[in-house]
């Protein structure tokens, strides 16, 4: 605020300065002109040699003297001296033909500064001067009069402005400091809650609802950080306890402990714990790539699924090959991730049958992945994309997964540009995946396109470490 009126003050009071130069200058200027005129209409007299005495002249604040080559007066106006010349020969000589001079107007009894100008005139044999001497009283008074007009008014004026100023901005920046105590109150409370909106539709207004809907996204994300850390601590902790319970049964057995099936119920609860950290590195990932598009690179999708489901025993999983190389762009690793997930989830849950096949569809290439299990409730179908989501029939630690493989699928899925839907195969259920279509690349065999070597399934994970099958279920 106060640099504000800094900054008015200093633009007044140039702008007042200004002004006097300006009014001052113009002013000069006019009785330069006046002046002129006056000695152009003398000098044409005098090459006339018409000069009547005395010269006439309009107002008693001019002088207008005619001067010979020897410094004579040769005619004057009735209030010029007739012996001096208004200039003495240096002067003349200095300001030449149409020059002009400021001199103080005691030396010819006039009042204030006054403006002489000289016109030469007549033969080259015989020059005369003509010399007009105007008063500048007049300007020099219409001058000091606005200059003290501003120094009076320039004060109150600024005191005004100041005042109103004050009073603008302060009910500008009003609903600002509404705005800070509020989000201090957020601060220091730590719970959630709006910042007050102004009334009035304007950018404070709009400042606001955008502050609110921040607010609230950060108190949504906040919510789900929550929830996901609490889950995912539950979920580590049921293979860490079986672990420790399985070591501590054994050291109590001693000599009598079956040390192979220890080792391999440890072995499984380690791979699963290993798929369950995993699964996390890669939504956690996922997170902070919000926005972000996959690279976009060209991927058959074709030889892809052969690839992803040969490790799978056949049956119950049958391939169903494209006619023609079905093209997509994106990640090769994210997409043999979705498909990876997808299966684990059928083939977890089928009876006999899992069918999967690619075909295009318009803008978009259709992945499927069908089985022939129990199915999804309609009403669930959407809430099974949700972190840690599982039915019931899935709850069991030996049979279902983490509730992470079908959020990593609509993640990747969302990244890539596509879409991801559940629908009812009778019996069973169907996995439509949507990627977008791509024209072949110009190569026949582009690199990234060669079959990994794969033992399990050895997908190469989104998060930068070898991954064992993903937990992937009908929850997730």
């Amino acid at each position: 605020m106060a640099l504000g009126v800094a900054g008015l003050v200093g633009g007044l009071a140039v702008g007042g300065v200004l002004l006097v130069l300006v009014l001052g200058y113009a002013l000069q200027r006019t009785v330069d002109t006046e002046a002129f005129k006056t000695a152009d209409a003398v000098a044409r007299l005098s090459e006339q040699q018409a000069l009547p005495d005395p010269l006439p002249v309009a107002g008693g604040q001019v002088r207008v003297q005619v001067v010979d080559g020897g410094g004579r007066i040769v005619a004057a106006s009735i209030d010029a001296d007739r012996l001096v010349p208004m200039l003495y020969p240096q002067e003349r000589a200095r300001i030449g033909n149409r020059g002009r001079i400021t001199i103080a107007g005691q030396r010819f009894g006039m009042r204030g500064p006054v403006r002489v100008v000289a016109v030469t005139t007549g033969p080259a044999g015989d020059p005369q001067t003509v010399l007009v001497a105007r008063s500048m009283a007049d300007v020099v008074q219409g001058v000091q009069l606005l200059r003290d007009t501003l120094l009076v008014a320039f004060p109150l004026l600024v005191v005004l402005l100041a005042v109103v100023a004050w009073r603008a901005v302060g009910a500008t920046l009003r609903p600002v400091e509404a705005l800070r105590a509020g989000a201090e109150e957020i601060t220091r409370s730590g719970r959630p809650g709006q910042l007050p909106v102004p009334p009035w539709r304007d950018e404070i207004h709009r400042l606001a609802v955008t502050l609110n809907g921040m607010l609230a996204r950060l108190e949504s994300a906040r919510v789900r950080q929550r929830a996901f850390i609490a889950d995912a601590a539950h979920e580590l902790r049921s293979p860490l306890a079986n672990m420790r319970t399985q070591l501590e049964v054994a050291q109590r057995l001693g000599p009598g402990t079956d040390w192979a099936a220890v080792t391999e119920d440890l072995l499984a609860d380690n791979l699963r714990l290993g798929r369950l950290v995993d699964d996390l590195l890669l939504l956690a990932r996922s997170d902070s790539e919000t926005g972000r598009t996959a690279p976009r690179r060209p991927v058959e999708l074709g030889e892809l699924i052969g690839s992803v489901a040969a490790p799978y025993p056949a049956p119950p999983v049958r391939v169903e090959p494209p006619t023609a190389p079905v093209w997509t762009i994106g990640d090769r690793d994210a997409i043999c991730r979705i498909v990876a997930n997808l299966l684990d989830n059928a083939v977890r849950h089928a009876t006999s049958r899992v069918t999967v096949s690619v075909r295009p569809d318009g803008a978009y290439q259709l992945l499927t992945v069908t089985d022939d299990g129990p199915g999804i409730p309609a009403a669930d179908r959407e809430r099974v994309f949700g972190r840690f989501t599982r039915l019931d029939d899935a709850r069991a630690r030996d049979a279902g997964g983490a509730g992470l493989g079908l959020a990593i699928v609509a993640d990747l899925v969302r990244r890539h540009g596509g879409g991801v839907t559940l629908g009812d195969a009778a019996p069973g259920v169907r996995a439509e995946v949507r990627l977008p279509a791509a024209v072949p690349p110009p190569a026949e065999a582009p690199a990234g396109l060669s079959t990994p070597t794969r033992a399990r399934r050895p997908v190469e994970s989104p998060v930068g470490s070898p991954a064992e099958p993903p937990a992937a279920e009908a929850g997730g």
